[in-house]
């Protein structure tokens, strides 16, 4: 996490614990001429446009004042979409029990991508059901975990 992203935690985190909102995610980066900080948030049920407007108006005042970043930049402020990963122990305890895609850097049972029920994270393993057998990923071998997306 950069110095920039810290700064902003430290700044949206008290906004979003009054409203019972969690962080997902903050990045900041150059796309083309332009920067863009933007931060992710989530909440049980889903984050609405005017939950995103409220945190948005009331982080730029603190960025204003505080100025973590000396040059120009766009604010957005979102929700994280169906398709982010999952990221915070948050994340993995309110989706235990549903079906996720977990992406590997190295295979495992032969595979880089093991979909599966989410039974728990700790700091050792993620634990899945896959084809009704429980099986124990390292977490130090996973690259990214999301949400299986079924149509």
């Amino acid at each position: 996490m950069s110095k920039i992203t810290k700064k902003v935690e430290e700044l949206v985190k008290p906004i979003l614990e009054r409203y019972g909102f969690d962080l997902v995610d903050i990045e900041f980066k150059k796309e083309g001429k332009n920067h863009f900080l933007r931060v992710y948030i989530d909440k049980p049920g889903g984050i609405t446009i005017d939950d995103c407007q409220l945190v948005s108006e009331e982080l730029s005042e603190k960025l204003d004042i505080v100025d973590p970043i000396p040059f120009s930049y766009y604010l957005e402020v979102s929700s994280p979409g169906i398709d982010r990963p999952l990221i915070s122990d948050r994340d993995f305890i309110r989706n235990r029990g549903r079906v996720v895609d977990v992406f590997l850097n190295q295979p495992f049972l032969n595979r880089t991508k093991i979909t599966g029920e989410l039974v728990e994270k700790n700091e050792k393993y993620l634990v899945l059901i896959v084809d009704k057998e429980k099986i124990d990923i390292p977490v130090g071998n996973i690259k990214k975990v999301k949400l299986a997306i079924r149509f």
